[in-house]
Order: C-alpha cells, then sequence, then structure tokens
C-alpha cells in the first residue's frame, strides 16, 4: 500500500481554504509541503499494518476520512519556521499526532450516533459500532508506538493530550441539552477536546527542533488555532453548506451539544423566545421544523457574530505566539493559516 499524493490537500488549504490567493513566495513552498505530508502519510500507512484484516481495514478507512491533515501540517510549517530544512525527524511524531485525532473523530462517531463523516459513511455505519470502538482504540495504540521513538518529555506531552482530550470529551457528553453551560465552559471544554492535542503537537514540534523558547509561544499558537477552528466548525454546522461540510446541518442542535453559538442565543433571549429555544433544545428527538426554528431563533439574537468575533480574537492571540518565530514565508505561511481556518466553508 502506497501513500495517497496529497498535493491537492495541501493546494486546498493553501489555496482555498486560506484568507486569500497565495503569493509567489508561499506558492513556492507547495512541493516542499506536499513531499512533507506524503512522507508523514507514509508514516500513518505503514503503522497501521495488522495480521486482522478487518481491523487493518477499519482503521485505514479512518485516517482516509479523517481530516484534511491540519495538525500535520502545521507541524511540518512550524518546524520549517524554526530553520529546519527537513522535516523527517517529526515525521513519526505528526504522524501520531493524526493517528489521535483521528482516533477521538472515530470515537465521537461512535458516542454522537454519526451517519456522515466528510460526505463517507462514518466508521460506525461502515464498520459497525465494535469495529469502530476497537478500531479507535487500534489508532490510539499505533500513535503511541509511533511517539514512543521520541523522549519521556515529549511523550508525556503527548499523553497529558490526550488525557485533556478524554476530560473534555467527558465535560461535553455530561453537558448534553444544558443550555446553562456558558462561554466560561465552552472555552473549557474546546481548549481540552479540540485545542489540546493541536497545541501539544505545536510544542512537541519546538522541543524537537530544542528550541525551548519556542515551545509556549507555538503552544499558545496551537490552542488558539484550534479554538478558533472548533468555533467555526459549531458556525458551519448551522450555516454552512452540507455539499462542501461533507456533514449534515444541525447536528449540535439535533444532539444537544452546547456551542458558542447556542450558549450565547440562549443567553440573549427573553421571555417566550428564551423558553421555546430551551423546550426544542432538550428534545430528544427533534424534527426538521424543530431544527429550523432554533436556527431562526438563533438568528434573532447576535450570536453569530459574537462567535465570530471570538474566533477573531482567538486567532489574533495565536498570531501573538508567533512574534518570536523568524520571519520568513514558513512563518508566514503560519499567520495565513490561521486566519484561513476562520475564513473556511468546509
Amino acid at each position: 500500500m502506497t501513500a495517497p499524493s496529497l498535493d491537492s490537500a495541501v493546494q486546498s488549504w493553501v489555496s482555498a481554504v486560506l484568507t486569500d490567493e497565495p503569493s509567489p513566495s508561499l506558492s513556492s513552498l507547495l512541493p516542499e509541503l506536499a513531499q512533507d505530508l506524503s512522507d508523514i502519510e507514509e508514516h500513518i500507512v505503514s503503522s497501521l499494518r495488522c495480521p486482522y484484516p478487518f481491523l487493518a481495514e477499519a482503521a485505514t478507512y479512518a485516517t482516509a476520512t479523517g481530516g484534511k491533515r491540519l495538525r500535520a501540517l502545521l507541524m511540518a510549517v512550524a518546524f520549517r519556521a524554526l530553520g529546519a530544512t527537513d522535516t523527517a525527524p517529526i515525521q513519526p511524531l505528526a504522524a501520531a499526532i493524526q493517528l489521535i485525532h483521528t482516533a477521538t473523530l472515530v470515537h465521537d462517531d461512535v458516542i454522537d450516533h454519526a451517519e456522515l463523516r466528510r460526505g463517507k459513511p462514518s466508521v460506525p455505519r461502515a464498520f459497525g459500532l465494535p469495529g469502530a470502538v476497537v478500531g479507535g482504540d487500534y489508532l490510539f495504540v499505533r500513535a503511541f508506538q509511533l511517539a514512543a521513538r521520541y523522549t519521556p518529555t515529549i511523550i508525556l506531552r503527548c499523553g497529558e493530550a490526550c488525557a485533556d482530550l478524554a476530560q473534555g470529551e467527558m465535560m461535553q457528553e455530561n453537558s448534553r441539552f444544558d443550555l446553562t453551560v456558558g462561554r466560561e465552559r465552552y472555552l473549557k471544554i474546546v481548549t481540552l477536546k479540540t485545542a489540546s492535542i493541536v497545541s501539544a503537537g505545536l510544542a512537541c514540534t519546538a522541543m524537537v527542533r530544542e528550541e525551548p523558547s519556542r515551545v509556549d509561544d507555538l503552544a499558545e499558537y496551537g490552542e488558539a488555532v484550534g479554538i478558533a477552528f472548533q468555533i467555526q466548525d459549531d458556525l458551519l454546522d448551522v450555516y454552512g453548506d452540507p455539499d462542501q461540510t461533507g456533514k449534515p446541518l444541525y447536528s449540535d442542535y439535533r444532539e444537544g451539544i452546547p456551542t458558542l453559538l447556542s450558549a450565547d442565543a440562549h443567553a440573549e433571549l427573553t421571555g417566550r423566545e428564551r423558553t421555546e429555544f430551551e423546550r426544542l433544545f432538550a428534545l430528544r428527538r427533534k424534527g426538521p421544523a424543530d431544527l429550523m426554528r432554533l436556527r431562526e431563533l438563533t438568528d434573532t439574537t447576535t450570536a453569530r457574530l459574537r462567535a465570530e468575533r471570538e474566533a477573531i480574537r482567538q486567532v489574533e492571540r495565536g498570531l501573538g505566539g508567533l512574534r518570536g518565530l523568524p520571519r520568513g514565508p514558513y512563518r508566514d505561511l503560519l499567520e495565513r493559516i490561521a486566519k484561513g481556518v476562520i475564513a473556511r466553508r468546509y
């Protein structure tokens, strides 16, 4: 089995997801980054080989539907921004971070009873619940086998990020159908569940490069970009195009998952409209009319604008973490990726 070409994925992130068309200096980075991601993908593919075909197939399927390799891309770009001319030293680690992320997506789809992932049947739908649970576990195991070649400090940082992921997942699960969550708890959940692994991956990139003064800077950048990414994901769940996102609209409403959007809308609504919003959100089974009414009520508030502003604030915080990095095209690209996270439509 050979790794697929990732030129299109890189091109997508640099030209479509980012805020505008890449400059000539950034365009010149595409071949190098495409090779970096292709090499990281080789580590992922080779790590998933297994004597039991069903398990290998489920794990490989999960990685194929597991997103745009944003974490791996960020790590490769950050490593080069720190002055490296070769990303080979971090490729197994980037593959490990990607596998951890993919494992969480598989388990999320189990918990959320998701039917689709990136426009394709989810792993639970394609391989059944047992296959999804065990497949997710297998991805975690293979991730730490890849990470085991690094120093104990790096392994510990990855382990702590996984613990944060688990804590964030449980906090979210225990907050279902609870609109009193509010901004502070939402941001805590997102920091743990989504941003922690991005932050850890970038911090470890600086550790591998032996740049201790940049560890906290890149960790902050990763955390802020991760939070902004999740806020945009939540907005796309209500205002996105399913043909582009590959997921049906209103999943968070349907599953009773509080987001910044729903928490702010609830806080702003008053009287009968607030009561109606609470009643509809609390329904375990919602019909299309219920979901549309939740959106209509949300649209009577400033919740969307406030969520967009929070995502922008997070990006600006993340950009502050880059100020200590050497000036150059790779630092510029990190800035462009951060801005592109909140401009994306999928």
